[in-house]
């Protein structure tokens, strides 16, 4: 007599482990990658004395990092390697640093006199691209530290986010399965620039109060300083 053995009908075991879920809720890459290529142009044009090395140098670096997160992770942000996290914090730090950079090099020429200070139009060029480049950077910076990064919340919102949007703080207004997405960190760069302060969107974690706090500190110089000599120059 035969013992009839268990048929498996889920199908053949994967020896490598169960295979990763798809993320349903991940942010497509073009807004975050067309806010680096912005961010490379600016560069680009900025003078010469403003850039951090040559004028190739960090297009060229800001632009391998990116493409080695398109190759990546095509098309959404979804990838949760830590590969893809160290290639996406390099590049972030990279156009952070150069901001802050171009931030100190215009500042020290606007207080001891460089070329482009003598021209209204050369020094309010000059500034406008420097401080739209802080934007762009530290939106990069919000969107890649908060909550792990886009790819974890494509798979998982936390209970207690780095910074709390509206709707985190009313939750009647939040749709369902919602994240927040590049332009909402966009937003969060801008207005922090303008109102050198939270607006809408509260820091609750540590290293989200000393960011916004740096970025209020660099927006209130280049606009103070760049307005300012830029009414005497005109005067």
């Amino acid at each position: 007599m035969t013992r009839d053995h268990p048929t498996d009908t889920n199908g053949p075991s994967n020896p490598h482990g169960p295979e990763p879920q798809p993320a349903p809720y991940a942010e497509t890459r073009w807004p975050m990658a067309g806010a680096v290529i912005a961010a490379v142009v600016l560069t680009l044009l900025l003078p010469d004395d403003l850039r951090l090395g040559p004028r190739w140098a960090l297009p060229l670096v800001e632009g391998l990092l990116l493409v080695a997160l398109i190759a990546g992770d095509p098309v959404r942000i979804s990838c949760r390697s830590a590969a893809m996290r160290a290639v996406a914090i390099a590049l972030v730090s990279v156009l952070a640093c150069s901001a802050i950079w171009s931030t100190v090099q215009l500042t020290d020429d606007l207080i001891h006199g460089g070329t482009e200070t003598n021209s209204a139009d050369a020094l309010l060029q000059a500034g406008g691209s420097v401080w739209a480049s802080t934007v762009f950077a530290f939106s990069l910076l919000y969107f890649e530290l908060d909550s792990g990064g886009a790819a974890a919340r494509a798979h998982h919102m936390p209970t207690t986010p780095a910074l709390a949007f509206p709707q985190h703080l009313s939750p009647e207004v939040k749709p369902a399965h919602w994240r927040p997405r590049y332009i909402d960190y966009l937003y969060l760069a801008f207005t922090n620039s303008t109102a050198f302060s939270p607006t809408d969107v509260m820091p609750l974690a540590p290293w989200a109060k000393i960011v916004m706090t740096v970025q209020s500190l660099v927006s209130l110089l280049i606009l103070g300083l760049v307005i300012a000599r830029a009414v005497n120059v005109l005067a």
